[in-house]
């Protein structure tokens, strides 16, 4: 069985979902009642969204229309504008269900967005359907960067699940409601969908759920001690469990290197460890709390908000009125780290400031945001020679949108962007590994510098940038492609470097490929491995 590594949703196929009882039956049960809320809510990582798609595909079991609207697609400028954004809802929801919009038709501003919404729904979509229609949201989170929008916007949804009481049609309405608890919500809760419906805060999984997912990724670990070990470190943290699993399973890293490193750059959590340490810069009351916490002896008594918030992020948990670390690697990370930020206001500070501007000016592509031409080729030479020195191997994946001028003519530039964006960040999600860069090549044309993996490995890494590209779902009617949808044509190469050669042979090998895929037909990779022939 081929095991993907650890990330986003997992498939309703998948081994590797545990069921967490009774959330799944109770969550099924309650959206099989009229007009019924479901909430879903935890940190980053625990699992919400892979519970949701299970909770879709029961209600489709049912003869239940679905709908989901992940906020994460909404555009900034639609979310800043209420009027926009439920327009934007409202249409995405007809299309889905296949019916035409007819937005217009519907939406007096003499009434205002929130009244026309409402209408939209009683008088149009409800009653177009005949079975009922369970309406997923994901991301809310997302709604709450928008206060002035999220305090009409949410209480609208508590009100359709109170008109159920009074207006039959709004019984068909089903709503599961999924949000991270990582952003604080500056509304009022009684004001807000929060406070009805049936809660569910996702909890951690307990030992036996971990010894069975260690067995389902082929680990025996029912009679040692290795399951208590490993929890000893992460608590029962799905997603980091996932990944150590992952890596112990493919035989990359030893248990006991595992536990050594786990804390450090070179561990297997470097980047979910960072991303916390970045967010807690942003708020240096944060920072300065987790930094209280790690390094005490015992728990600690914290202001009551800022409590709050450590334990939203999934950083502490809480006894009473008092906060302790959620796990021994947070703990392990945190006390090492220098988490208090200068003086904003210091000419140092400012200076460091400006430094790191300029820098990103010079080696960040300003569209995408992701690493630039001229960031790339200083990394590729870095690389080259500590591989030559080392005598490891080095790829180089090379990729480009499929038919981009095509789309361009078709939907204009500004749809255009959009697209890059996007396609950048699936493909720099694919990179796993601290080393491993991706990077705007020039125009639709990216890349990826995997140093030590092997031609195998770049050829998995690749695979799924393409699986993650097309899973976007960007419409592409001119595409010679047959899906038409954005798709993508890859050329990857492998080498162990040789300090008298030149880099260029790599971006050579790997432009060929590229080529190659595209004059077989696109959506497709070709790959080289450069041994005795390299020079010629």
């Amino acid at each position: 069985m081929s095991i993907q590594f650890p990330g986003g949703i997992v498939p309703i196929d998948s081994p590797f979902y545990i069921d967490r009882p009774p959330i799944e039956k109770l969550a099924n049960s309650q959206i099989l009642k009229p007009g019924s809320v479901v909430r879903i809510q935890a940190p980053r990582k625990m699992g919400k969204s892979s519970l949701l798609l299970r909770m879709i595909s029961f209600a489709q079991k049912q003869n239940y229309r679905t709908v989901t609207i992940n906020f994460m697609e909404a555009e900034e400028a639609i979310l800043a504008n209420l009027n926009q954004l439920l327009r934007w809802f409202c249409a995405n929801i007809a299309r889905q269900l296949k019916l035409k919009p007819m937005i217009d038709e519907y939406w007096d501003e003499d009434m205002g967005s929130k009244v026309s919404c409402s209408i939209y729904f009683q008088s149009y979509l409800l009653q177009k359907i005949q079975s009922p229609l369970l309406l997923a949201l994901n991301e809310v989170n997302r709604v709450f960067e928008y206060p002035s929008v999220a305090k009409d916007f949410l209480p609208l949804l508590r009100a359709w699940h109170e008109q159920a009481k009074l207006v039959k049609v709004f019984q068909k309405l089903r709503l599961v409601v999924v949000h991270c608890t990582e952003v604080y919500v500056p509304l009022n809760i009684n004001q807000s969908p929060f406070n009805v419906g049936l809660p569910f805060k996702l909890p951690e999984f307990n030992l036996t759920q971990v010894r069975d997912l260690a067995l389902r990724y082929g680990l025996d670990w029912r009679k040692g001690k290795e399951v208590e070990e490993l929890m000893a470190l992460v608590g029962g943290h799905p997603y980091l469990l996932q990944i150590a699993f992952y890596y112990l399973s493919q035989q990359q890293v030893t248990l006991e290197n595992l536990l050594e490193q786990a804390h450090t750059q070179a561990g297997i959590y470097s980047r979910h460890l960072r991303g916390h340490w970045e967010q807690l810069q942003k708020h240096p009351p944060l920072a300065a709390a987790i930094k209280q916490v790690v390094t005490a002896d015992e728990s600690l008594q914290l202001e009551p908000l800022i409590a709050y918030r450590l334990n939203s992020m999934g950083l502490v948990k809480l006894d009473g009125d008092r906060a302790y670390p959620s796990c021994q690697l947070y703990r392990l990370y945190f006390s090492q780290q220098n988490l208090e930020r200068p003086d904003s206001h210091s000419s140092l500070d400012k200076l460091r400031q400006e430094n790191q501007h300029l820098k990103n000016l010079v080696y960040i592509d300003s569209l995408t945001k992701i690493p630039n031409r001229r960031c790339f080729d200083n990394y590729l030479k870095k690389e080259w020679g500590r591989m030559a020195r080392n005598q490891t191997v080095l790829s180089l994946i090379l990729l480009d949108i499929d038919c981009f001028k095509l789309y361009n003519d078709r939907y204009g530039h500004p749809a255009g962007d959009i697209c890059l964006k996007k396609v950048a960040a699936a493909m720099e999600n694919c990179l796993k590994r601290n080393a491993d860069l991706a990077a705007r090549y020039g125009g639709e044309e990216f890349a990826a510098i995997l140093p030590e993996t092997d031609l195998e490995g770049a050829i998995r890494v690749a695979k799924q940038m393409q699986e993650q590209i097309k899973a976007l779902a960007i419409e592409h009617e001119n595409s010679i492609v047959r899906s038409k949808i954005i798709s993508v044509s890859i050329g990857i190469a492998t080498i162990i470097p040789h300090p008298q050669e030149d880099p260029a042979i790599l971006i050579k090998a790997a432009d060929r490929e590229l080529y190659h895929s595209k004059i077989q037909g696109r959506d497709r990779l070709n790959v080289r491995y450069l041994s005795g022939e390299r020079s010629r």
